[in-house]
């Protein structure tokens, strides 16, 4: 901003201006050739001046690829920038985000998760693949592994269950709802481990 200057016969003045609350400033009589403090540049040495001059891309490098490099780093995740504290921090803010929705909001958001994994089904691909995948595991000790580990997991899914029907956990959340859903899946693969054997 440039100060406004009055010349007369007397001298060169800064002219009057009003303050915030009203009153005025009189004005300053000033010699020829003076700067405002606002206006005078700010001393750089010459490190800072060396470093503002050096370009800031790598010598040869396209400044078009430099921008397309730029925009894929920020097409990616926030969450993958972040510390382990951020993180943490956001896992938080959901969580009481979910906290805070309405019993109604949190029924309706049940009945729909549970709509979807309904109409979810393993396709045949998918069992067939399971079934080769089985069948290429000559060894019984891993199907048994695999049985134990079926039967934990069915076991989680039933408790869950039982626990969502009794009205215990009121608002489950989308990981539970995705364990409930994967119930039948279990089942299905259990049976076919155990005609196996």
């Amino acid at each position: 901003m440039a100060t406004p200057y009055v010349t007369d016969e007397s001298g060169k003045y800064i002219a009057a201006t009003q303050r915030p609350d009203g009153t005025w400033r009189r004005p300053r009589r000033v010699k020829d050739g003076y700067v405002p403090q606002e206006e005078v540049p700010v001393y750089e040495n010459k490190y800072v001046k060396f470093f503002k001059s050096k370009p800031e891309l790598p010598p040869g490098m396209n400044p078009e690829d430099a921008a397309q490099a730029v925009s894929g780093a920020q097409k990616q995740s926030d969450a993958t920038g972040l510390s382990k504290t951020a993180k943490r921090n956001m896992k938080r803010k959901e969580k009481r985000k979910q906290q805070s929705q309405t019993p109604q909001e949190a029924a309706e958001d049940v009945k729909a998760l549970s709509k979807e994994l309904d109409r979810m089904k393993v396709t045949e691909e998918e069992k067939r693949v399971t079934a080769e995948h089985e069948a290429a595991d000559p060894t019984a000790a891993e199907n048994a592994k695999k049985i134990k580990n079926l039967r934990k997991k069915l076991r989680q899914v039933e408790e869950l269950q039982q626990k969502v029907d009794s009205g215990e956990l009121k608002t489950p959340s989308r990981e539970q709802l995705d364990k409930l859903g994967r119930g039948q899946a279990l089942q299905d693969e259990l049976k076919l481990l155990e005609g196996h054997l």
